[in-house]
C-alpha cells in the first residue's frame, strides 16, 4: 500500500509541475516574448482559466448538422407552407432554457420594474401580458382572465398573452439581471446587502452607486457604470498605476482598480428568443439517436417512435405531451385524465427530451426570433440560418470622450448601421455630427432581403417583417403541430393564449462539449521564450 501511495504521490507531482509549467509558458506572448498580466510589461492581461458555462435556467445543446424539416410528415391536401423547405443544415452549439418562461417568472419581471419604476405607470403596463386573450365568445374563460396569471395555482405555468416584442425585451431585461448579480456577488461590484443598506460596511458609496441608475450590461462595459466592489479588478495599466481612485469601496485596498471587460470572460451573453433553426434543433433532439455520426433512427416528434403515448410499462398508454386528441378532447375521460391537462400545465410535466428540454411539443407554441416568409429556407445560409438582421449601432454622445447615450432606464440608445464594414476614422468622425438624423437602412435591416412582401402587402399577402415565427404546437392543437418542422406566424405586436416562449444564450468557443472518451488530437505546447 506504501508504494501504491507514494507512486501516485509523485505522479500528482509530476502533473502539478506540469500544470505549473504550462501556466508559466502560457503567461508570456509567443510572438513578443513579453510577460501577460504584468504591469511594467504595459498591463496586457490575458485569462487563461476561462471556463465557459451556461446562464442560470439553461442546459447545454452541441450542434451539429441535421435536416430542417427532415422530421416533416406530409399529409395529402396539406399546405406545404407549414413546413420548411428540406435543406441540410448546421447549427452551432448554444444554451437553451430547460423550460418554458412561467407565470412567476414573468411577475418576477413585473416586480422588478414596479419597484425601480414605481412612478413609471406606463412602463409597467406595457409589460403587462395580455390576459384578455382567454376571453372566447362562447366559452365560460373569466376565471382564466382574472387568475391565470397571478394565483400560486397557476405559477408554474408557462406565461402566455405576451407578444413577441416583449418576449424580447424580457431577454434583455434577464440578461442585465444575470450579470449584475453575478458582479455583486463575486465582489466585482458593490454587494447588494450594501447596495440595499443591509450591510455595515459600504452603504453609503452603495447609494450613490445605486443614483446612477438601472444596471445595464452594455452601459457597464462602456465605463459609464462606475461601481467597484470589495474585489474589483486590479488596473495593471501604468498609467493608471497612482490612481487609487475608488479605494474606500473596495476594502481600502490601494491601487487602481477597474470595471470587468468582456475580455474577462465573466460576463455572460446575451439571452436573446432562439433562432428558427436552433428551436428545430434543439427540439428534435437526435443527439439520443446518434452514434458514430450516424443517426439510427429519424424522429417526428421530440420522443422517439410513431406514436404519442408512452409505451414504457409504468406509464403505459399515457399520452407523452399537452395537446388536443380530437376536435373536443382537451385532457381525456374524468376518472382517466390521460394528458392531464384541460389547457396548459407546469412547465416541467412530462418527460424532457434527449436534450433536457420540456415541452419541446405541446403545451404552449413557441415565439422564435425569425421573421416570417415561406420559402426563406430555399436561399438561406446553411451555417446558422436565420431572417431577421436588424443592425444597430450604439448612437455616441461623445464623440471625443466615446460615451454612448443612455435613455431614461439606462439602456444605450441604438441607431440604424451605418455601414456594411469598419468606417475609416476620418469617416467615423465625419458622421459624427449627423447621428441623430435618420439614416438609409440598406444595411440596418436583412429582414426583407430580397423580398417585396412588403410592396404586396394588403393585396396578396398578409406578411411584414413584422410577422414572427412560432412553433411546438400547444394545448390547443392537435397532433399535427407537434412535429418539430411546423411552422406558423403572427404579428410581433400581437399574442394569444397558446403561445408562450424560452430563452437561449450564444455558446462561445469550440463545439464540442464534451470531449472526455472522444479521440483528440493533441497538439504540443508553446514553446517557453527566454531572452538572451
Amino acid at each position: 500500500m506504501k508504494k501504491s501511495y507514494l507512486y501516485y504521490s509523485i505522479a500528482s507531482i509530476v502533473i502539478v509541475a506540469s500544470l505549473s509549467s504550462c501556466s508559466k509558458k502560457s503567461g508570456t506572448s509567443e510572438k513578443t516574448g513579453m510577460a501577460y498580466n504584468k504591469r511594467e510589461f504595459g498591463g496586457f492581461e490575458v485569462n487563461k482559466k476561462f471556463k465557459r458555462g451556461p446562464g442560470p435556467g439553461l442546459v447545454e445543446i452541441e450542434g451539429g448538422v441535421f435536416v430542417m424539416s427532415g422530421s416533416a410528415i406530409n399529409v395529402a391536401g396539406e399546405e406545404l407552407s407549414n413546413y420548411n423547405h428540406k435543406r441540410e443544415t448546421t447549427v452551432s452549439s448554444f444554451y437553451m432554457d430547460e423550460t418554458e418562461v412561467s407565470n412567476t417568472n414573468w411577475l418576477e419581471y413585473l416586480n422588478w420594474i414596479r419597484t425601480n419604476y414605481p412612478a413609471d405607470h406606463e412602463y409597467y403596463y406595457n409589460e403587462l401580458p395580455d390576459t384578455l386573450v382567454w376571453r372566447r365568445p362562447l366559452s365560460y374563460n373569466e376565471p382564466y382572465v382574472d387568475n391565470y396569471l397571478r394565483h400560486p395555482a397557476y405559477q408554474d405555468y408557462p406565461v402566455v398573452g405576451v407578444t413577441w416584442e416583449q418576449a424580447d425585451r424580457y431577454c434583455a431585461w434577464r440578461t442585465d439581471r444575470v450579470n449584475e448579480l453575478l458582479l455583486r456577488e463575486k465582489g466585482y461590484m458593490t454587494s447588494f446587502k450594501d447596495l440595499n443598506g443591509t450591510g455595515n460596511s459600504n452603504a453609503a458609496a452603495a447609494s450613490t452607486n445605486n443614483s446612477r441608475g438601472a444596471f445595464n450590461t452594455e452601459i457597464y462595459l462602456s465605463g459609464q457604470y462606475d461601481d467597484k466592489g470589495k474585489k474589483a479588478m486590479k488596473d495593471l495599466n501604468p498609467a493608471n498605476a497612482g490612481n487609487a481612485a475608488g479605494a474606500a469601496n473596495t476594502g481600502g485596498r490601494s491601487g487602481a482598480t477597474r470595471n470587468v471587460r468582456l475580455e474577462d470572460g465573466i460576463i455572460k451573453q446575451p439571452y436573446r428568443l432562439p433562432t428558427e433553426a436552433e428551436w428545430e434543433y434543439a427540439a428534435l433532439g437526435l443527439i439520443g439517436n446518434t452514434q458514430y455520426e450516424n443517426i439510427n433512427a429519424n424522429k417526428i416528434y421530440p420522443w422517439n417512435g410513431l406514436g404519442l403515448s408512452s409505451a414504457k410499462r409504468n406509464t403505459r398508454g399515457l399520452i407523452l405531451a399537452n395537446f388536443k386528441r380530437t376536435k373536443g378532447d382537451y385532457m381525456g375521460v374524468g376518472g382517466s385524465l390521460n394528458d392531464k391537462g384541460g389547457l396548459t400545465v407546469g412547465v416541467r410535466s412530462y418527460m424532457p427530451n434527449d436534450f433536457g428540454l420540456y415541452n419541446m411539443a405541446g403545451n404552449v407554441n413557441e415565439w422564435v426570433a425569425d421573421v416570417y416568409r415561406a420559402k426563406t429556407f430555399e436561399a438561406a445560409d446553411a451555417f446558422n440560418p436565420y431572417r431577421g438582421n436588424y443592425y444597430q449601432d450604439k448612437k455616441v454622445a461623445d464623440p471625443i470622450s466615446g460615451k454612448i447615450e443612455i435613455d431614461k432606464y439606462n439602456r444605450p440608445v441604438l441607431t440604424d448601421a451605418k455601414s456594411y464594414k469598419k468606417q475609416t476614422w476620418a469617416e467615423k468622425q465625419a458622421a459624427a455630427p449627423a447621428a441623430t438624423t435618420p439614416t438609409s437602412n440598406t444595411y440596418a435591416d436583412q429582414r426583407g432581403y430580397r423580398d417585396k412582401a412588403n410592396e404586396l402587402y394588403g393585396e396578396i399577402t398578409l406578411v411584414t417583417d413584422k410577422s414572427r415565427v412560432y412553433k411546438g404546437g400547444s394545448w390547443d392543437d392537435q397532433a399535427l403541430w407537434l412535429n418539430p418542422a411546423t411552422r406558423r406566424f403572427l404579428q410581433q405586436d400581437e399574442s394569444t393564449a397558446d403561445i408562450g416562449f424560452r430563452c437561449a444564450m450564444t455558446m462561445l468557443g469550440a463545439s464540442e462539449i464534451r470531449s472526455t472518451g472522444k479521440p483528440q488530437f493533441k497538439p504540443k505546447p508553446a514553446r517557453a521564450f527566454k531572452s538572451r
